[in-house]
């Protein structure tokens, strides 16, 4: 057995070699005006197969290097789209640098069509980073992106949208790194400047040492400039967030003088920074009459949840004022699920 075990390691740690090697072979390339799609293969103890789709996009000019990930969540579908939209309509022509793009970072997700998590070793990529190179195949695809995407990348965009539970309010969010002030600053001007409404910010409360979890925050954690959309609901395609998404990453690469296409910011952009998210107790039926996007009140009723008889179980009250970001909008709920997001401004 242990040989065996032995021969398994040998095999992983060529795959990961290979994979590096082609990916930084294609980056490393100093042929420009080009475009190079590859799928990065992986293999794990547990007999789980999968690859990464990675492009690759070399400008007219040398100039900044701008990550866009999509489908770390393969149910959330207008990130999905909206980044199939962009590779078939940027023109290389009047790009200035480099885009790096994964069109779908957890394609057995997307494929099998399961939310949060890859079906496959039932880890949710977005809490699995930095990853591990022997681990499994969702812990060996954030080592990978954490180990050869990352640190090449001056900017990295992470798009996520509504969960196929998931009522959501679209917006882009960025980390408040008072220790990186620089980087969060072009954060919050990408973000002022992508088109939409809402921007929100999160506290950065981790060490360089703690494990990072989400992708964008392993970006933060390792020193770039890093943010997030959320756009999109409910494991369906909405082409309106499909078109916001597109057009805020053609805003951020006119912000990073890389391309010549934008549209407007939003002319009234609304600030959130303090988050605040309700969880359920139990498990059995939500209910509520609000959507995302609605103000609450401190104290107002928001929902409840009810045994499979009718009988209440929980109710929930807001814990603050503010915009529900997100919540559940369907009805199954168990213990620990986030009922909802409520956010809004202090003025620190």
């Amino acid at each position: 057995m242990s040989k065996i075990f032995s021969i398994l390691v040998i095999i992983l740690t060529i795959n990961n070699v290979v994979a590096q090697n082609r990916f930084n072979k294609a980056f490393r390339n100093e042929i420009r005006s080009t475009k190079n799609h590859m799928k990065i293969e992986f293999n794990d103890n547990y007999g789980n197969q999968g690859s990464l789709p990675i492009s690759i996009i070399k400008g007219a000019i040398d100039g900044p290097v701008f990550t866009v990930v999509a489908g770390v969540h393969g149910y959330e579908y207008p990130p999905i789209i909206a980044v199939q939209k962009f590779l078939n309509q940027i023109d290389v022509k009047k790009l200035k640098g480099t885009l790096i793009i994964i069109p779908i970072a957890n394609t057995a997700s997307f494929f099998t069509r399961t939310p949060f998590i890859n079906p496959q070793d039932q880890k949710n990529l977005n809490n699995a980073f930095p990853g591990n190179k022997d681990g499994s195949i969702t812990e060996q695809i954030a080592y990978f992106i954490t180990q050869n995407v990352i640190p090449v990348s001056d900017v990295f965009l992470d798009v996520h949208g509504g969960d196929a539970c998931e009522d959501l309010l679209p917006f882009v969010c960025y980390y408040n790194n008072k220790k990186k002030q620089n980087q969060t600053a072009l954060a919050k001007t990408l973000s002022e400047n992508s088109g939409f409404q809402y921007v929100v910010s999160y506290p950065y409360n981790i060490s360089d040492k703690d494990p990072a979890k989400y992708v964008f925050k392993q970006a933060v954690q390792d020193g770039k400039t890093a943010l997030s959309i959320e756009c999109g609901k409910l494991g369906n395609v909405q082409e309106e967030n499909v078109s916001l998404i597109k057009n805020a990453i053609y805003n951020m690469l006119f912000t990073m003088h890389m391309y010549p296409k934008a549209t407007e910011p939003h002319k009234n952009i609304i600030y959130r920074n303090s988050q605040e998210y309700i969880k359920s107790n139990v498990q059995g039926i939500f209910y509520s009459s609000h959507k995302a996007g609605d103000l609450v009140t401190k104290d107002e009723i928001i929902g409840y949840t009810s045994d499979e008889f009718g009988k209440v179980l929980e109710e929930y009250k807001a814990t603050k004022e503010g915009v529900i970001l997100y919540m559940l909008a369907t009805p199954p709920v168990n213990i620990d699920d986030t009922i909802m997001c409520i956010s809004s401004f202090e003025d620190n």
